[in-house]
């Protein structure tokens, strides 16, 4: 059983909020189709890049998390900051490679659809997920968390 007392106690798990975009976007465009790329472009492909890189990302992250000795999931416990790996650009890279890997669905799959569940999928993620995560990060850790936010951006 995990400790609930001691996580950011997010809105949504990121991974369920993710899906609901995804799958959303899918059932919208499956209704009503709403293209958006040029017929000239090759959007399979190129989604399929981004999509790949942002697996990479989100691989990447999880690993440095995990190698760090601490818990990805939101409902657990964080053990220490991350400043390692993914962690040096971004603090939040797990986020972001969730983020370009909507994008990527969006271009593959054509849909303008996927790129509006975009939009709420960003502000629940940012105002639901990181700012609790962040008010969290800087009650337990203080000082630490402070130097951490100060030196590597948000995002990007």
């Amino acid at each position: 059983m995990a400790d609930t007392t001691d996580t950011a106690h997010p809105i949504v798990r990121p991974p369920i909020a993710w899906a609901v975009a995804v799958l959303g976007g899918l059932a919208l465009n499956w209704l009503m189709p709403l293209p958006f790329v040029p017929a000239a472009m090759p959007a399979r492909w190129l989604g399929a890049v981004v999509f790949a890189l942002a697996l990479a990302l989100f691989a990447w992250a999880i690993a440095t998390m995990t190698r760090a000795g601490s818990n990805v999931p939101t409902s657990l416990p964080t053990t220490t900051i991350v400043d390692t790996g993914p962690y040096r650009f971004t603090r939040n890279p797990i986020y972001l490679g969730m983020v370009l890997g909507l994008i990527g669905l969006t271009i593959a799959f054509n849909s303008l659809w996927l790129l509006l569940t975009l939009v709420p999928f960003v502000l629940v993620i940012r105002y639901g997920v990181v700012a609790r995560e962040e008010a969290y990060l800087e009650r337990k850790f203080g000082d630490v968390y402070r130097r951490y936010r100060a030196r590597v951006r948000r995002w990007l």
